[in-house]
């Protein structure tokens, strides 16, 4: 009896989970050195391995403040594991590859292509190179509109520093900051009434969260919407109302008590940052529970696909909202935009909506029943970390090593993506022809 052969090689999927693992191990391992803190001590591996995660999963939770915990060294450290989390591990590989000379074969461009949801592998290593020099120079643009208010604050030398980072930082939507030089795990607190600074963050963070392949679009077709792709279309118009619709709230609701600049420069920043930028320029803690609500659902929808945002995303959001518009109006087909949206991306989204749903509230539960805090707490840290945001009503430093390891498994699931952990850990499904009876159930 012939033995089955065993496939030895690793799929798309699991080489993009073991590309970010790879990169968070070697990344906790720096970052334990005593190079890597300003006391010249060795660091728990717990702390940075969390850390680790945070970065390379660009989330923004931390168990240490930035600013004054880490030396230079560990910052820079921080910094690149942001810089290839938010471009994504594969990205920043194949572009090695293709500068040192070597060939990318068609398993790596099928692996490029499941890494940043490309519609095709054609013209995969193009958009890869196109990724690249658009990122380093969105934040170069972003760390020199960053320099006036940085320099004037902590000197020439600090603050072309101070712009680098946070400029990376906002397009990467990572949420790290550097401002506990003022007040450890402040973020950007301190600047609520600076509406110059706020908006160029607000914009970087925009641009990282809508997707390269939106980019693609706008560089090929330019202000010529009606020849956008549909995913283009749908991203656009469901990040525009997912900024604007919240910040309204937000405005009458959570800070109607601030000058009207500082209020409607605050509604529109928590609005932003809220879906997977991680920074903060009011209290959050301060918030009703119904801000905190809020804030919570944003978390989880996250940015868009093959973004450097994490989250469910604003595709799944869209095509789950005309979904239900199709049952509602009885039609047969889902629609948007004049197009027909295949059974295949509404079945996805329906999975992606029930596994973070799951993961979300299992998780809140859990860590507020080991830690004894009140749900809507951990349900916002829960938010925070399966979105990739980052942002804390205050007990991320405060969890138990059980919570923290929940967070981190978390944050790499928000990162990496649910329907890629699932693919990985799955063998791929034998075609069968044949289909079993089909009977009616009803729901609903």
């Amino acid at each position: 009896m012939e033995k089955k052969k065993v496939n030895k090689h690793l799929n798309s999927f699991q080489i993009i989970i073991f590309g970010f693992l790879g990169m968070i191990i070697l990344g906790a391992l720096l970052l334990m050195l005593p190079i890597s803190s300003r006391s010249r001590a060795f660091t728990p591996f717990s702390d940075c391995l969390f850390t680790a995660v945070s970065a390379t999963c660009v989330t923004g939770l931390v168990v240490r403040d930035t600013a004054t915990y880490w030396s230079l060294f560990g910052k820079a450290i921080i910094l690149l594991m942001i810089q290839i989390g938010g471009m994504g591990v594969i990205t920043v590989g194949l572009t090695i590859m293709r500068l040192s000379g070597k060939k990318i074969g068609l398993a790596q461009r099928s692996t490029m292509q499941d890494s940043i949801s490309a519609p095709q592998v054609g013209g995969i290593v193009k958009l890869t190179g196109f990724i690249l020099k658009t990122s380093l120079m969105i934040e170069l643009i972003g760390a020199l509109l960053l320099l006036p208010v940085f320099i004037s604050d902590f000197g020439v030398a600090k603050g072309i520093g101070y712009s680098v980072w946070h400029s990376i930082s906002a397009f990467c939507n990572a949420g790290f900051d550097l401002m506990g030089v003022r007040q450890p795990f402040s973020s950007l607190c301190t600047y609520h009434d600076n509406i110059y600074l706020n908006i160029v963050i607000m914009l970087l963070i925009i641009v990282g969260g809508i997707g390269f392949l939106v980019w693609n679009d706008i560089k090929t077709h330019k202000h010529h919407l009606q020849k956008y792709s549909l995913q283009s279309k749908v991203v656009l118009l469901t990040s525009l109302l997912l900024i604007f619709v919240p910040a309204v709230y937000f405005f009458f609701c959570e800070y109607s008590g601030l000058p009207m600049s500082d209020r409607v420069i605050s509604s529109l920043f928590q609005s932003v940052t809220a879906r997977t930028a991680g920074f903060n320029s009011q209290d959050l803690a301060a918030m009703e529970g119904s801000g905190t609500l809020v804030m919570i659902m944003l978390m989880l929808v996250g940015g868009s696909p093959g973004s450097t945002a994490g989250g469910m995303k604003t595709a799944t959001l869209a095509v789950l909202f005309f979904s239900a518009i199709t049952v509602f109006s009885r039609k047969n087909d889902v629609q948007c935009f004049k197009r027909r949206l295949p059974e295949e991306a509404v079945r996805n989204a329906a999975a992606i909506l029930f596994t973070y749903l799951t993961l979300f509230i299992t998780s809140g539960i859990v860590i507020s029943r080991i830690e004894g805090l009140p749900i809507l707490t951990c349900l916002f840290e829960t938010g925070s970390a399966v979105g990739t945001v980052g942002l804390t009503l205050g007990i991320t430093t405060t969890l138990s090593l059980a919570s923290r390891i929940l967070l981190m498994i978390l944050m790499f699931f928000g990162r990496v993506g649910a329907l890629t952990l699932i693919y990985a850990a799955l063998p791929s499904p034998e075609t069968i022809k044949s289909k079993l009876p089909m009977e009616k159930i009803s729901v609903g």
